[in-house]
């Protein structure tokens, strides 16, 4: 697996597993009927310190994250991030990939820490996986996510140190 800064044409192999896993309404705080223009806008990154970036084995895009300030100006040493792996490529490690990278990507562009602000309480796998890098659950806003099957539900803000 090799992870790389996304490139335009990735888009084409993100989208539909970004768009199944947004209509989902089981992990994103996005509408569940985002178009595809208005999901690239907001996934692809326009220039640093804003990123995206994918995993590929091949010529075949497993999973995308994109990454950047969590907040303007005197917030801006904390960074956030968000991550989606295609379905067909769950288990396989690529969210602990992406995750890793984007830990070390973010101490590289200088950020002092970073924030998940919308991690879906119900989303055990992402809870589980953030928590074996580092990050502890700093506030459960509750009933703060409507889920699709589950109804309201807890969602956790993140936090992890990037500096000793």
């Amino acid at each position: 697996m090799e992870i790389r800064e996304a490139v335009p044409e990735d888009w084409q192999q993100i989208w539909p597993f970004l768009r199944d896993i947004v209509r989902a309404g089981e992990t994103y705080t996005w509408p569940t009927d985002v178009t595809e223009d208005v999901a690239r806008g907001m996934w692809m990154a326009a220039a640093p310190p804003n990123r995206t970036i994918v995993a590929v084995a091949g010529d075949t895009v497993m999973g995308t994250a994109k990454m950047g300030p969590n907040h303007l100006g005197p917030g801006s040493h904390i960074g956030t991030a968000s991550f989606m792996v295609s379905p067909d490529h769950g288990g396989k490690g690529v969210g602990r990939a992406l995750g890793q990278h984007v830990l070390d990507q973010a101490r590289a562009d200088g950020f002092r820490a970073m924030q998940f602000n919308a991690v879906v309480s119900t989303n055990e796998v992402a809870v589980r996986l953030w928590r074996s890098l580092g990050f502890e659950i700093v506030a459960t806003l509750p009933a703060g996510y409507r889920h699709a099957t589950k109804g309201y539900v807890g969602l956790h803000i993140m936090f992890r140190s990037l500096v000793p």
